[in-house]
């Protein structure tokens, strides 16, 4: 399965929340290790196989996350 999607995070938007890590039913997403500017460690695409369902952009609260589907 090639990946059929492109996810992009608002670092400096996102508080951490899970949900996107929770919901993403191919673990595209990961939590980075580094911090950003309001101290959470925001969401980041691990760069598996995504699909492009945007599940994760319905379910963030932050509207931190946008998809594309390829």
């Amino acid at each position: 399965m090639s990946t059929k999607g492109k996810i992009e995070i608002d670092a400096e938007l996102c508080k951490s929340c899970g949900y996107c890590l929770k919901h993403c039913p191919q673990g595209c997403i990961r939590l980075a290790s580094r911090y950003n500017l309001k101290g959470y460690y925001p969401a980041e695409f691990s760069g598996a196989e995504c699909t492009g369902c945007a599940v994760c952009a319905l379910v963030c609260p932050e509207t931190a996350i946008e998809v594309w589907r390829a």
